[in-house]
């Protein structure tokens, strides 16, 4: 997903009150094309050329992007829970138009706000919510075919498999080293992903190869013994 992409669907959000169809896996793209500028960022030998910055710019402009992106939806999504709740009219089509997180974002909201309501309201006992999708957010899929959950009770008589839940990749550890910043400097990307921005007399820790670049142009001071 590049960012031009993401800029179009950003600025048709800005433009309607009403939840815009996008694809499913819009922001899972965005990360995917974070993750490829970043390597093309790792493979300069000079972190901090015009081509690297360049590339850093548009990382930045990705990340925000996609903030804006997802500040602009849960608003409008926040906005169909209450409607939902108060049983005013909302447009279907709309929750239809929702990514399946931000489905299960909607139902949750609505489920608990039922809650909320028979607790508050009709003073009900509390129950703890249940993980499954709650009726009155399941009658906006009525029109879909529903396929059963997969944690539903096993058939008597039948043991239920444990759930087993993959773990993901290990995190990339970066030795590190302390230094003083000795001049204003711009923002950059360090080896480990996170973007810096640097003041004359700060002390930090950066990642070493940052860190030795830095110290050969006496930008940074390295405090290391």
């Amino acid at each position: 997903m590049k960012l031009d992409d993401l800029r179009s669907t950003l600025l048709s959000e800005r433009e309607t009150g009403r939840l815009t169809s996008v694809v499913s896996d819009i922001f899972e793209k965005g990360h995917a094309e974070l993750a490829a500028i970043t390597k093309k960022v790792y493979a300069f030998e000079d972190p901090f050329s015009d081509e690297a910055r360049s590339l850093i710019d548009e990382t930045l402009s990705i990340r925000e992007t996609l903030h804006d992106i997802f500040s602009l939806r849960i608003r409008k999504i926040l906005a169909l829970a209450v409607m939902h709740a108060e049983g005013n009219y909302y447009d279907r089509e709309e929750v239809k138009r929702m990514i399946p997180a931000e489905r299960e974002m909607f139902e949750q909201i609505t489920a608990s706000i039922e809650q909320s309501k028979g607790i508050l309201l009709q003073n009900l006992p509390h129950a703890p919510l249940t993980s499954r999708t709650p009726p009155v957010a399941a009658a906006v899929v009525d029109e879909e075919e529903s396929e059963p959950l997969a944690d539903d009770p096993a058939e008597p008589g039948t043991q239920a498999l444990p759930t087993v839940v993959p773990k993901g990749p290990e995190p990339i550890s970066h030795p590190c080293a302390l230094v003083r910043v000795l001049e204003d400097m711009e923002s950059f990307m360090g080896v480990d992903g996170r973007i810096y921005t640097l003041s004359k007399g700060d002390i930090v820790t950066l990642p070493e190869r940052n860190a030795a670049v830095l110290s050969e142009r006496n930008i940074v001071l390295n405090m290391n013994l």
